[in-house]
Parts: structure tokens; sequence; C-alpha cells
């Protein structure tokens, strides 16, 4: 990693802090809380952010982020009880971390402020998450290769939560121990933030260590959310935060009204940490991967649609990533289409008792979600089980009933039918046969009984046809079988029970 480059980022702008030492010169502030010659009026970036509607959720009290920079002056108004003992990685910086070297800007301290700073009126800086607590890793006022590797590896050993890093080295100089230290410090459940450079200084790719896979790379917003001309951009770009005129913290040394302006991607970077802390502290169950994928999924799409090299995923939405529903993961989704996953060594979804995700969703890690779904599984072909029994008994009561031996006739004659007439053939009293066969009717020679009615022929007949007392010729007619049953009344076969059958590292 390359070490030539200086903490050259925090490039305070001169009207700003003069109007911000005469406004507190003054011992009074007459203006409204949000002018522009106060503290608050120059964080702008809280209102485009809905910072205060956030704090309402959380302010991210029991997280801790690590402030891998130049050390951290604990003494500042603004961090008075936020910055607990740290690591100075080498012989220059502070054995505690609890002292900024970078006499020229600060910067260490006003990106601690820009995170966790405390507040308490508009002549103070209200960090994002101003219930988080700082753990300074310092590299002295000039940072070596290996001092970032060590500085990275610490943050994590001691329990960061969220590990910020405003600093970059050269791109085209990977360093393998590096990548292997971010990659130590995903495996141990911390979100790496890391600012990805700016162009005045004369970086051009999204710098090292912001362009290794996994961590979040943040690019710069200006003041109207559009992309701003000073950042770099790139393919490693992961999200975009406001990066123009970012008020911060100073150790008296550097400002003595305590507060420097600049614009750096440093800044960017610091401001997203804050967020970060917050979703941490608002989803305490979730895991880094899935803290991550949350600012991913909720981030506002602000260039062309999907991931892009000014925006990456788009610009950060603190709000939305508090309050929307997003599905958990298994993966990192920084590290999609890579080979392994760093942060998942063996495989592994969200911390147990993750208390967040789609209002309808199951997973095996939720237990009443999988004894759900294990229900829902059986309940379906117990259902159709069920339907299918209620149709076959609905067949089975349309079916006509199973009759052994000879069909049995009607109950008897049709209405008006003389039972037994001299010569019929069957007993007294009884039905004819179903089928009719040799011998069915009267006599021979005789007219059925009752038969042909009385008023026959009808008196439309022609008159004198036939001759008075004269049968007709040919009638009564020979003896025929009778037609097939037609299910008329009186015929065999529509009586009950005869129904028809059923149908189918630099600061930045």
């Amino acid at each position: 990693m390359g070490t030539g480059k200086s903490f050259r980022s925090a490039r305070v702008t001169a009207a700003a802090v003069l109007a911000l030492c005469a406004a507190m010169a003054s011992g009074v502030v007459s203006a409204p809380a949000h002018a522009v010659d106060t503290v608050r009026g120059l964080q702008w970036y809280l209102d485009s952010l809905k910072i205060p509607q956030a704090h309402k959720i959380t302010q991210g009290k029991g997280v801790v982020v690590a402030v891998i920079d130049s050390g951290v002056d604990p003494s500042h108004p603004d961090l008075r009880g936020q910055v607990l003992p740290g690591k100075g990685v080498n012989s220059a910086a502070a054995p505690d971390g609890r002292r900024d070297d970078d006499a020229e800007s600060g910067h260490g301290t006003s990106m601690a402020g820009i995170i966790a700073g405390r507040g308490g009126g508009t002549m103070r800086e209200l960090g994002i998450a101003p219930a988080a607590k700082i753990l300074p890793v310092s590299m002295g006022p000039r940072a070596a290769g290996i001092d970032m590797v060590l500085a990275i590896r610490w943050a994590a050993d001691a329990g960061a939560d969220v590990i910020n890093i405003s600093y970059g080295g050269d791109p085209a100089r990977p360093d393998p121990d590096l990548t292997d230290a971010v990659k130590y410090a995903l495996g141990k459940d911390a979100v790496v933030v890391v600012s990805a450079g700016n162009i005045e200084e004369g970086d051009r790719q999204v710098t090292l260590p912001a362009n290794i896979p996994g961590v979040i790379a943040v690019s710069g917003l200006n003041k109207r959310g559009s992309f701003f001309a000073g950042s770099v951009q790139g393919p490693e770009i992961v999200l975009a935060a406001p990066m123009e005129s970012i008020i911060g913290p100073a150790p008296k040394a550097v400002s003595p009204n305590g507060y420097t302006v600049a614009s750096g991607t440093s800044s960017a970077a610091a401001i997203l940490s804050g967020v970060a802390a917050l979703v941490r502290a608002k989803y305490p169950n979730l895991d880094a991967v899935n803290v991550i994928n949350r600012l991913v999924k909720t981030a506002r799409d602000a260039g062309p649609a999907g991931r892009d090299p000014q925006f990456g995923f788009g610009a950060v939405d603190p709000l939305a990533a508090l309050t929307r529903s997003v599905p958990a993961v298994t993966a990192n989704p920084l590290l999609e289409g890579t080979a392994a996953d760093p942060t998942r060594p063996g495989g592994g979804a969200a911390r147990p008792g993750d208390d967040d995700g789609p209002a309808v969703e199951f997973g095996v890690t939720n237990k009443a979600g999988a004894i759900v779904q294990v229900g829902l599984c059986l309940a379906v072909p117990i259902v159709a089980l069920v339907i299918l029994l209620v149709v076959l008994r609905r067949r089975k009561r349309r079916a006509p009933a199973a009759v052994s031996g000879p069909l049995p006739g009607p109950p008897g004659p049709p209405p008006g039918w003389p039972a037994g007439p001299p010569g019929w053939p069957t007993p007294a009293g009884q039905a004819p046969p179903r089928h009719p066969g040799p011998g069915y009717g009267p006599p021979p020679g005789q007219p059925a009984p009752g038969y042909p009615p009385p008023g026959y022929p009808p008196a439309q007949a022609t008159p004198g046809y036939p001759p008075a007392g004269q049968p007709a010729p040919g009638y009564p007619p020979a003896p025929v079988a009778p037609a097939p049953p037609s299910g008329g009344p009186g015929w065999p076969g529509a009586g009950p029970g005869h129904a028809p059958p059923p149908s189918g590292p630099q600061q930045q």
C-alpha cells in the first residue's frame, strides 16, 4: 500500500469557519436553530438524510465504531465520554489512540465527531449515531502499509461492530496482507466502510482498501444529492453519501473554534459508518452481512438503474434502512460471484434471534416459521385427500344399487289396469313381467279390458265409418310386443329405487 500520500483531504472552507468564529466570539446566537452561522446550520446533511427522524428510532446505543485514522482527541466537547481507550499501532501514535496526530486538519477527530458527536445545542456537532462509542485506532501522523494491516486486525479482535477507514492508498499497488486483513475483519462480523478517494488529490480510481471486495466503498454526493465531481468513481463503488462542505470537530491546535469544514469522501465514509451504527443498534441480532445487505437494498437509486460507477447501488437512505422490511441473506451481497465469502467461512445465516425480515417469510433459522411451513406442507395433501373422498362419496350416492338375481318388476300394474282378467297369463294381483314374452296380452281375439276407451273413435272420425256396430278393419291390432320402457309413469324402471344412471489507505 502506498505511503507517500499524507492526510490532505480535510480542506477547510475559510468563509464558513470565519462566520462560525464570529458567531461564537459574540457569545450570543440570535439566529434560528438552522442558521448557517451555527454548527447545526452547517450540518445540512442531517436534514437531507432525515437524521432527526431516524434518531426517534435509534441513536446507535450499544454500538462500537472503530476509527482507523490519525487518532482522536477525546477532550473535544462534542466527544467527551464518547471515546473508548483504543490502540496506537506504531511508536509515533498514542498508545491508546486518544490523541490526534494530524496537525493539519485533525482528521481522526473530525471523522469521530461526524459519526458520534454528542450534540447538545446548535453550536455543537450532532453525530449520525450520537449514542455510539468511538474506538480510536491510531496510525500516527503518517501510515505505512503494515500499520493499516495491524489496525484492521486489532479493531476486528477488539470487537468493533463497524470499522471506518477514511484513508486511501495506491490502487495500482495491491497488498495481499491488507486484503487478508479485510477478510479477517469481515469474518469477525465487522461492517467495513472505506472512502473511495478524491480526484483533487490525484486519485483517478477507487483507492486501496476501498477496492477490496466485501467492504462498503463510499463515493460522494453534493448538497443537491447529485454525484460530487471531486469524488472518484469506479465499478467498486457500493454506496454514495454526502461529502460537500461537511463540518466536523477538530482539536484546538488545528482550529481555534474547534471545527473545520471539508469536502471529501472521508466525510462520506464517516456518515455512512454512522448510518451502519444506527442499523446495528436497531437490529442487534443482524450480522454484518445482513447489515450490509440492508444498506444496499434500501439505498435510493440515484443514477442509472442498478449498480453504477458513481453511486454504486445508490445514495444511502438511513430512514429506509431502519424501517423497511428486507429479506435475510446468508452471504455478503458484495461478494456475489466470488469463489468464497470470507464472512462465512463455514456458511450460515444471520445471527440467531434476528428480529427482522419480510412480513411473510419462512426460514430454518426461524423456528416458528419452520413449524408453520411444515404445517402448510402437510395441509395441502390432507385437503386434497378430503376433496377426493367427498367426490367419491357423491358419486357413490348417485350410482344405482347393485342387484343380485333377476330384476324386480314394478310394484304393481299401472293405475286402472285390471288385475288378473280371465286368460291373463300372470297370477291375479301381480304386475306383468318386465320384459314381455309370448302370451303377453289378452287371449287371442279378445280386446283388452277397458279398451278402446269410451268415446273412441273420436268425434271427428269420418261420418259413417266404420258402420255402426262394426269394428274398424284390422282393429283391434294383432298382439305385438310393447316398445321398450320409456321411463314414463307406470313403466318398469321408473319407480322408486330405479333412478337413471349417473353422468361423469489515504485520508480522503
